[in-house]
């Protein structure tokens, strides 16, 4: 089992540092103000009634391991090669976050929508329940949910560290953070955080804007996993 890619890291690292140091010699760095990720479509459906949305990207290989037979048949096959996917799209606000809100969308999510989401969201279960969750909560129909859903995740680099040729392997927590910070431009330290359960890697979630920017989420940020050495299966 290899660590993923320690040098691409360490120059990361190195970075990181001789910016801070450079902050040090001058004024106060201002409040970061949320960036942009990846430009998104125009007339992107705009979610109310909630302050930010925490993308959670599972690793399905980590959920397949942990949950075992319980785990979904679909998504943990032996011919399915699935990486990181879509646990959800969750609207939170500055502190908590609201859930299975009243609407007048139906609470059955539909088969001839959800079934254009199984490659990123893989199983209509999951599909459903992420609705009647956190999708009631976001403002928007079941149609421009997933609309947003699919945008967000869209805007989300997964760094090459995670790729087939250098899995398995193990990482730090807060080198999987570097990871993902260095390769999606306007993503911070307290922008990301890293879930981790039995020693294995199983989930990025990452803050976004109603408009899908990078954004601070300091209390995601505070619960975050900050254990060394998390494995990471790979797929199959």
């Amino acid at each position: 089992m290899s660590r993923l890619l320690p040098n691409r890291l360490l120059t990361v690292l190195a970075v990181i540092a001789a910016v801070a140091g450079c902050a040090e010699d001058g004024p106060p760095a201002a409040q970061a103000e949320p960036v942009d990720a990846k430009p998104v479509a125009a007339d992107l459906p705009l979610g109310t009634g909630f302050d930010f949305y925490v993308l959670a990207l599972s690793w399905s290989p980590a959920y397949c391991e942990v949950e075992g037979a319980k785990a979904n048949s679909r998504q943990c096959a032996e011919d399915r090669d699935f990486g990181f996917v879509v646990h959800g799209l969750w609207p939170q606000f500055e502190t908590g976050y609201p859930e299975f809100c009243p609407t007048r969308q139906p609470d059955r999510v539909p088969a001839d929508l959800g079934g254009d989401y199984l490659d990123i969201v893989p199983s209509m279960g999951l599909i459903g329940h992420q609705w009647r969750k956190h999708g009631s909560c976001s403002g928007l129909t079941q149609k421009d949910y997933f609309r947003v859903l699919r945008a967000a995740h869209a805007v989300v680099t997964v760094p090459p560290a995670f790729a087939p040729e250098h899995l398995p392997a193990e990482i730090d927590a807060m080198e999987a953070e570097d990871a993902f910070i260095a390769a999606n431009p306007g993503m911070a330290r307290d922008g990301i955080a890293v879930a981790c359960q039995r020693g294995l890697l199983r989930e990025v979630r990452i803050c976004l804007t109603p408009t899908l920017g990078f954004r601070d989420c300091p209390e995601l940020d505070r619960n975050g996993c900050r254990i060394d050495n998390l494995k990471v299966p790979e797929p199959g």
